[in-house]
């Protein structure tokens, strides 16, 4: 929703509570947020031992918002229509049952949940509005539709590998915009990543099986994120890559969401539903 759009629906702008508000993430979305014209702080969140606490949430850019870094969850969403959270799984669900209490929809992109932890998210998308992606980047969700499409037209005769690389401070592997990767190509191919899927290999793994999946893991330095994804056939390779060069794309791809949650009032959706791109 622009800031036209807003203004012809008679709305005032969008207030949005940041997760982990301290972290690079975060101040990407502080920042977004404070370019976007049609959107507005309304809260920030950081862990009880953060030494931003009480701080301008701007602080960090010399600026100032009047909005502080809180550890109160319940003073942090206070206000908000929308909260976005790049946390920690333990982290992320403890804001949503807040959110649900409050009726504040949620942004989520966080990774590396468990299927338990996923439900809990389903469970709570019954009382307010959640759009859950492991990468909100726009041109991430348009790679995986092209992904979509070369692994229905490759179903045989293709070796499928997946390399991710992200910076050093990255706590799970592989990526969640490496196995989302991994299950829209299986999918496609009308089969579960989970019976196809190799995560490691190490000493006399034998051939290759020609129906797996793998999964390659780089971390190192500062790289935001870097995705390629080979389809090995023979005498010919095809490679779909999306490199990042900045945590931008991921924060302007969060308030697009946080715009469409404005329109919900509950339900699970992802970044398909955000950009149009459901077949």
């Amino acid at each position: 929703m622009s800031a036209s759009a807003l203004a012809a629906a008679g709305q005032q702008a969008l207030p949005i509570t940041i997760a982990g508000a301290g972290g690079r993430m975060g101040q990407m979305l502080l920042q977004a947020i404070a370019q976007s014209g049609d959107c507005r702080l309304a809260g920030a969140l950081e862990q009880d031992a953060s030494p931003l606490l009480g701080q301008d949430a701007m602080a960090f850019a010399g600026g100032a918002s009047g909005v502080r870094v809180t550890s109160d969850l319940v003073q942090g969403l206070n206000g908000a229509k929308v909260l976005i959270d790049f946390t920690r799984p333990t982290g992320t669900l403890a804001h949503l049952e807040i959110c649900r209490r409050l009726g504040v929809h949620a942004v989520i992109g966080t990774t590396g949940f468990s299927d338990e932890q996923k439900t809990q998210i389903e469970r709570a998308a019954q009382d307010i509005a959640v759009v859950l992606a492991p990468n909100m980047s726009v041109g991430v969700n348009v790679t995986l539709k092209l992904l979509a499409m070369a692994a229905r037209a490759l179903p045989a005769g293709y070796d499928i590998e997946i390399i991710e690389a992200h910076h050093r401070h990255k706590v799970d592997a592989p990526s969640g915009t490496a196995l989302q990767m991994g299950e829209v190509i299986a999918q496609a191919q009308g089969r579960s990543l989970k019976d196809c899927a190799v995560f490691a290999r190490e000493g006399l793994t034998g051939e290759r099986d020609p129906s797996s999946i793998g999964f390659a893991t780089i971390r190192g330095g500062d790289i935001v994120g870097d995705h390629t994804v080979l389809f090995a056939g023979t005498g010919e390779r095809i490679e779909i890559s999306h490199k990042s060069s900045s945590r931008q794309s991921y924060a302007q791809g969060s308030l697009r969401a946080a715009r469409f949650l404005a329109w919900h009032t509950r339900g699970l959706f992802d970044m398909d539903d955000v950009l149009g791109l459901k077949s």
